[in-house]
């Protein structure tokens, strides 16, 4: 009985230990966000006070569409084709920014992939290198593409270079972490036996490590391209190309309804790239089950 005693008495004492620490660490958790906010000047008073401006911009920018002129022509006013009546222009520099994005994706995957079998502490050929390696992935990841793009197009001028450039460098620190932190969770048992068999380093991560991370590597690369689709669409604003540039030149002459137009396209643009995403990863999970 005594014993039995105990252990619920002991069993209580840690209940009572737990539920301090989780009011303890709710208590921190919100102490850090109510910092956060009132360095970042972020009040929920400012945002009722500026909700009036986000509508009067949509009140200025959404276009009199009319159900009886709805399917008319670019002449008609009050139909579709009226409001998009640049879609050519808009379609060309959407396909630019599907362009950033492949080639800075490629780029990324051809920079950051190697970069992560340095990375990986359990394949790396020395902790040095594993170490230096993965502070260069973290500065690469910590740049802001923006930022970059901006230094870029005063280096190289306006134009989707500087946009490529920028979401490659980007990208390649992004792939780099993940696909490393992939070849760390890989079984090792293949590379062994390659290693007795007296295989160089080379060979080990080609045959050994690829084949069993392949899977990981085409889901973030997916995942990735959806990313760099957005960072395209949006690194225009600083001229670096694309529908980006176009959207800002649209909002700095003050041609709402234009810009909600593109923006219309550029959600769009996104949702489908997600989709078809979606059943690339879908179809390629089928394949491995």
């Amino acid at each position: 009985m005594v014993a039995g005693a105990r252990i619920l008495a002991a069993e209580a004492a840690q209940r009572r230990r737990r539920l301090l620490l989780w009011i303890a660490g709710f208590g921190a958790l919100s102490l850090c966000i109510a910092l956060a906010a009132r360095l970042a000047d972020t009040s929920l008073a400012r945002l009722i006070d500026g909700f009036p401006h986000i509508e009067g911009f949509f009140a200025q920018a959404l276009p009199h569409l009319s159900s009886e002129h709805l399917l008319g022509d670019v002449r008609t006013q009050g139909s579709l084709h009226y409001w998009f009546y640049d879609i050519g222009k808009w379609l060309g520099l959407i396909a630019t920014s599907i362009n950033m994005a492949l080639m800075a994706t490629f780029l990324g995957v051809l920079a950051g992939w190697p970069l992560s079998f340095l990375a990986a502490r359990n394949l790396s050929p020395s902790p040095a290198v594993s170490l230096v390696t993965r502070r260069l992935l973290d500065l690469l990841r910590a740049l802001p593409d923006l930022v970059v793009a901006l230094v870029l197009v005063m280096a190289l001028g306006v134009g989707p270079l500087a946009g490529v450039l920028a979401i490659a460098i980007h990208t390649s620190g992004a792939l780099g972490k993940l696909i490393a932190e992939a070849n760390e969770n890989a079984p090792m048992q293949a590379r062994e036996a390659m290693i007795a068999a007296g295989a160089g380093w080379v060979t080990q991560m080609r045959f050994a490590i690829v084949p069993q991370t392949l899977p990981n590597v085409v889901s973030y690369l997916l995942i990735r391209l959806e990313i760099n689709v957005a960072a395209a669409a949006a690194i225009g604003f600083v001229g670096a190309g694309g529908i980006g540039q176009e959207f800002m030149a649209a909002l700095s002459l003050g041609l709402l309804p234009d810009a909600l137009a593109i923006l219309v396209l550029i959600v769009g643009l996104i949702m489908a790239i997600d989709m078809i995403s979606q059943a690339v990863r879908r179809r390629l999970s089928g394949a491995r089950a």
